[in-house]
């Protein structure tokens, strides 16, 4: 895998300065997650991860910087693992997974580019829930609106998390949101 920099660069190259997002440009937001998930100590499949998580779109962010046809170019940049993580994030059915988070259906995944359902691993749900953690804090961590408006959904979810995510990052949401 290359050095965060040379991530951040190719990601500049696909032209994530150039996408708007809620606090400025889709550059500056991944850069924040990934800056999140190493304050936390996350590996560096997952911080590779949430620099990428919205490389092929998001169900809450459409614009994508790659196609689903170039996973495995995507793959060869930040690793495997990593590259995993990201479709999963991309993928994401958010309606349909996120109220299954922390019941005993929270490993039946809800894929929207291939519309089915398959089980994924508790190392992935772990890794889903960190990212989706970072996603959302490093939003909310820069917007008064934003917290107003989804905090306390947030929250409900955060909260479900609790066993699935590190402490460091559960630690964060909790002097965000709360």
């Amino acid at each position: 895998m290359k050095t965060t920099d040379e991530l951040f660069a190719k990601l500049h190259e696909l032209g994530a300065g150039e996408f708007e997002h809620l606090n400025g440009s889709l550059e500056t937001h991944l850069r924040g997650t990934e800056a999140l998930l190493r304050s936390w100590g996350a590996s560096e499949s997952l911080c590779a991860a949430g620099l990428y998580h919205a490389v092929y779109g998001t169900d809450g962010y459409n614009p994508a910087l790659a196609s689903l046809a170039g996973r495995d170019r995507i793959a060869e940049l930040i690793g495997r693992e990593a590259e995993e993580l990201a479709y999963l994030y991309g993928a994401c059915n958010r309606k349909v997974f996120y109220p299954r988070i922390g019941t005993e259906a929270q490993l039946l995944f809800t894929d929207r580019f291939t519309c089915t359902e398959y089980a994924i691993e508790s190392w992935q749900l772990e890794s889903m829930c960190e990212l989706i953690l970072a996603n959302e804090l490093e939003i909310a961590s820069n917007s008064a609106e934003f917290r107003a408006k989804y905090g306390a959904a947030l929250s409900g979810l955060f909260e479900r998390m609790a066993a699935l995510v590190s402490q460091a990052g559960f630690q964060a949401y909790r002097s965000i949101l709360c």
